[in-house]
C-alpha cells in the first residue's frame, strides 16, 4: 500500500522518463544496437515500471497516471517480445559518431598494447640514435631524412613565401599519402593473422623509426620545427596506425582464442564486424591527415608560423581524445564511467 502517493509519483518519474526515452529510440529505430548492460537496464526499467503500476492500480483517482503507465508497460512488452526483424537503414552519422567510439572503447586494452609497444619502438630508437653516430643511416631509410636536420632546417625556411614549390601536386600527393598509409595500416591489421607476432614487429619499427627521427631533430637544436612539421597530420596519421594495431591484436585474440570456449568459428564472426568499422575509421582518419600533410604540413616559417601549426594540432589531438572517450557514450557507459 502507498501511503504518500505523490511522493511515491515523483521518485518513480524519472525511471518513467528514462523508460519512454529508450522506447522512443527503439521505435524510431534511432537505437541500433543495445550493449548487455543497455539490454539488463531496459529490463530493469520495464518490470519497475510494471511493479509501479500495480501499486497505483488501486486508486481510482489517478487514472491519468494509470493510463499513462498501461501504454508505457504495453510498449515496452511489445518492444520485449518484439520478434520481426527492423530494417534499419545505415546511418554514416550514426557509426561514425557512435559505433566507431564505442568499438574502439570495447577493444580499449588492444589499443593501449599497440601505443605500449610503439613507445618502447620509440625509446629504442631515440637511444640508438644518442649512443651510436651511424645508427642514423641504419634505422631512418628515407633519404631525404638522412640528411643534417640544420641544413634542411634551413632550406625550408630560406624558401620565399611567394613560391609555391608545391603548386600543381598538392592533390596528388595528398592522394599518396592516404593510399600509402592505408596499405600500412591494412599490413599492421593483416599481421594479427600471425597471431600479433607480425604487428608487434610492425609497430615497434615503425616507433623506432619515429623515435629516431625525433631525437635526430631534437639533438640538432631544431625541435621547433620537428613539432610544427609532424603534429598536424601526426596528431590524427599516428593514432590511426595505433588503431590498426589495435584491430591485428583484436585479430590475433579471436585466433588465440584464450579464455573462451567459443569455437574458432564464433570467435570470428563476433568480431568481423568490430574489425571493419575499426580499419573503415582509421581510413576516414588517414584521409584526412594526407589533407592536412599535403595542404598545410609542408609549409613553414615564414609562410607558416610554427605557433599556428602545433596549434592546430594540438586542437586536432585534443579534439580526438574527446571524440574516442565521449562520443556514443550510453547512459550505462557513463553510469558506469
Amino acid at each position: 500500500m502507498i501511503i504518500d502517493l505523490y511522493k511515491f509519483i515523483s521518485e518513480e518519474k524519472a525511471y518513467w522518463s528514462e523508460l519512454e526515452e529508450i522506447i522512443e529510440k527503439i521505435e524510431k529505430q534511432t537505437l541500433e544496437r543495445m550493449d548487455i548492460h543497455e539490454i539488463k537496464r531496459f529490463h530493469y526499467l520495464y518490470q519497475r515500471a510494471s511493479a509501479d503500476l500495480a501499486k497505483v492500480s488501486g486508486f481510482s483517482s489517478e487514472a491519468d497516471i494509470k493510463g499513462y503507465l498501461e501504454s508505457l508497460v504495453g510498449r515496452a512488452y511489445s518492444e520485449t517480445h518484439e520478434i520481426r526483424n527492423k530494417n534499419y537503414g545505415f546511418s554514416f552519422t550514426k557509426w561514425f559518431f557512435k559505433t566507431f567510439p564505442q568499438t574502439f572503447r570495447r577493444h580499449i586494452k588492444a589499443f593501449w598494447i599497440s601505443l605500449a609497444i610503439t613507445i618502447l619502438g620509440m625509446s629504442f630508437g631515440a637511444m640508438a640514435i644518442c649512443i651510436d653516430d651511424e645508427a642514423k643511416d641504419i634505422i631512418i631509410g628515407f633519404s631525404h631524412l638522412k640528411g643534417d636536420p640544420n641544413q634542411r632546417v634551413e632550406y625550408e625556411e630560406g624558401i620565399s613565401p611567394e613560391s609555391d614549390r608545391m603548386k600543381g601536386t598538392k592533390s596528388r600527393f595528398s592522394a599518396y599519402l592516404m593510399t600509402h598509409n592505408i596499405r600500412v595500416s591494412i599490413f599492421v591489421f593483416a599481421m594479427g593473422l600471425t597471431w600479433g607476432i607480425g604487428t608487434i614487429i610492425t609497430l615497434f619499427y615503425n616507433g623506432v623509426i619515429l623515435g629516431a627521427i625525433s631525437m635526430d631533430y631534437c639533438l640538432a637544436g631544431q625541435a621547433k620545427f620537428l613539432v610544427g612539421w609532424l603534429l598536424p597530420h601526426g596528431s590524427v596519421e599516428i593514432p590511426a596506425i595505433l588503431l590498426a594495431g589495435q584491430a591485428g591484436f583484436v585479430l590475433a585474440g579471436a585466433l588465440i582464442g584464450w579464455g573462451t570456449k567459443m569455437s574458432f568459428r564464433m570467435r570470428m564472426r563476433k568480431i568481423a564486424g568490430d574489425l571493419a568499422t575499426l580499419m573503415f575509421g582509421l581510413a576516414i582518419m588517414l584521409v584526412w591527415a594526407g589533407f592536412v600533410e599535403s595542404f598545410l604540413s609542408q609549409y613553414h616559417e615564414p609562410v607558416i608560423p610554427y605557433s599556428a601549426k602545433i596549434a592546430l594540432g594540438m586542437a586536432e589531438l585534443v579534439i580526438l581524445i574527446l571524440f574516442f572517450y565521449m562520443s556514443g557514450r550510453s547512459r550505462s557507459e557513463i553510469n558506469r564511467g
